[in-house]
């Protein structure tokens, strides 16, 4: 480790005094000014990950759904994952660590983790479409050549994208050729394969309109497009030719605000979904045919999904081990027609991606996704190679079945949650089943829910347990909780502290959304009462 180089290019990319970030579930993210120092640093730490791991580590620089001036980074760990928990604690560690401290916290990290300082390091390098991400990816190629670390840099790609190159260089290509191309085929030929055996009613040319979040997906999208263009017709908005990043559209501005994007005119009974920035999490909506818009979130996409790849697993007569993971958000409905109707059995962990993932590879097939549309689904690899044999030695409707289960294996970007890849697969099954978004829409109604925030003193004295559906401490709110929510029909409510920020999170649900406001007004009083609560007291607007 040649610290002086380190200590000279440290000091072109000098850290502000006194700034300090968390690493997180989304890796950093702040102001795009303030970010030169940490995208140095993570290109140090990708280095040493990539020498400790004996892998190919990826460096992604964006900020997801965060405004155009926001930027961040996050590492991939091997498989695709998000960074290792412990790895978590060293890039905090290293991002706050003033300039004379940057040699010895280095030397701690390498020896904490038996770092072997001779081996070599290969590091991959992607950007989202922020005006600011170029010039910061050059700041994590820095780091990454003073430590003595190769690279590619991948320039423009989805986040899933980033993820998908690094499991494919740590697999030695056998989850897929890790080029840009090579993505585009995999999924391409997958989703052409499966929907060919479509029986189209009608609606031979199917389409659907894409809100891209004037992001990296319309980008990717329209490279894309020539590869699958038989059986969908994709059409862009908010393509980026014009406006903000994430300004009034996006998968997170639908959720939150729902209601349609700007710059996008949607007919009665149309067919829309909405990326995010960065292209990790999707949303469907449409409008009725009195203009009522209608929401399809995580819990209904996971909803269609695991219960296609059930009757699939009927069809072939493999009794294979599935569940589907959600969080205490998912809406009660969904968790009660997938284990009351398609008795498909379901698990609840804690909130964050990194949580729902490691759940899902406990199960032959693990369906996950968050309300918000992150998600993807999971398939062990003995699942994966038996499906595979059944397709070619099979002739018959068995068969069929498990040909159509390893084309949608395949059309999965099993390294992470995936909007184009998501879009393929939800597309896919519409076709076979030969839904409409409506019929799709229709499979259950959400219970009406609220979700509120409390200020407080200090969030640590709300601790969790039950995957964040029962409270612990302070003493007597749980059983507070649990009185309020027995006034009210098909009722649930918890609380849980933020990651961030001194908030608590309250969320309720009910029979009405009345009932689910007052419920929700009710137990954000019981905390400000019983949790320290700051400021004015939650107002009743019920």
């Amino acid at each position: 480790m040649d610290l002086v180089a380190i200590t000279k290019r440290s000091a072109v990319h000098a850290k502000p005094s006194g700034l300090v970030l968390q690493y997180g579930t989304a890796g950093f993210r702040t102001k795009a000014e303030h970010l030169d120092h940490i995208m140095f640093r993570m290109g140090l730490l990708a280095v040493l990950r990539s020498k400790q791991t004996n892998s190919t580590i990826g460096v992604m620089v964006t900020a997801s759904h965060n405004p155009e001036e926001d930027n961040g980074v996050k590492l991939v760990d091997p498989l695709g994952e998000m960074l290792a928990p412990s790895w978590e604690e060293h890039a905090t560690c290293l991002a706050n660590a003033e300039e004379p401290d940057l040699h010895r916290v280095l030397l701690d990290i390498s020896e904490k983790e038996a770092v072997d300082l001779q081996r070599d390091a290969f590091v991959v390098i992607a950007r989202d479409t922020r005006p600011s991400s170029e010039k910061l990816s050059q700041s994590v190629i820095d780091g990454v050549m003073v430590l003595g670390g190769q690279f590619h840099d991948y320039g423009l790609l989805t986040t899933p994208q980033l993820h998908y190159m690094v499991y494919c260089r740590n697999t030695d290509g056998q989850y897929g050729k890790a080029t840009i191309d090579g993505y585009f085929q995999k999924l391409s030929k997958a989703f052409v394969q499966l929907t060919k055996q479509a029986s189209y009613s009608g609606d031979e040319n199917r389409s659907v309109k894409v809100d891209c979040a004037n992001g990296i997906g319309a980008l990717k999208l329209k490279e894309m497009e020539s590869y699958f263009s038989q059986g969908l017709t994709v059409r862009l908005f908010n393509d980026g030719s014009t406006g903000k990043l994430n300004h009034f559209c996006g998968a997170d501005f639908v959720k939150s605000h729902q209601k349609p994007p700007q710059g996008m005119e949607i007919k009665s009974n149309e067919r829309c979904c909405s990326f995010d920035g960065d292209a990790d999490r999707i949303v469907y909506f449409y409008c009725d045919a009195g203009g009522h818009f209608h929401l399809i979130d995580g819990d209904k996409i996971a909803t269609l999904i695991s219960s296609f790849l059930k009757e699939l697993l009927l069809e072939i007569g493999e009794n294979l081990n599935i569940g589907v993971i959600q969080t205490a958000y998912a809406n009660g409905s969904s968790t009660r027609y997938l284990e009351e109707v398609m008795k498909v059995p379901v698990y609840c962990t804690k909130t964050g991606v990194k949580h729902l993932h490691h759940k899902a590879q406990e199960f032959d097939i693990g369906v996950y996704f968050e309300a918000n549309g992150h998600g993807t689904a999971l398939f062990s690899k003995a699942v994966e190679v038996k499906i595979k044999q059944l397709g070619k030695e099979l002739e018959d409707e068995r068969g069929k079945a498990a040909k159509m289960l390893g084309n949608i294996i395949d059309l999965f970007n099993q390294a992470a949650g995936d909007a184009i890849s998501d879009m393929l697969v939800i597309e896919a099954i519409l076709a076979l089943k030969g839904l409409t978004v409506q019929q799709w829409d229709a499979l259950y109604t959400d219970l009406p829910n609220r979700q509120l925030k409390v200020k407080v003193a200090d969030r640590r004295v709300i601790s969790t347990t039950d995957a964040e559906r029962q409270a612990v401490t302070p003493p007597g709110l749980q059983e507070a909780i649990n009185d309020l929510v027995k006034q009210y029909k098909l009722s649930r409510a918890f609380v849980r502290p933020s990651g961030t920020e001194d908030v608590v999170r309250v969320y309720a649900e009910a029979d009405s959304q009345e009932s689910a406001d007052r419920l929700a007004y009710e137990v954000s009083l019981a905390v400000f009462q019983l949790a320290g609560g700051i400021g004015e007291r939650p107002q009743s607007c019920f």
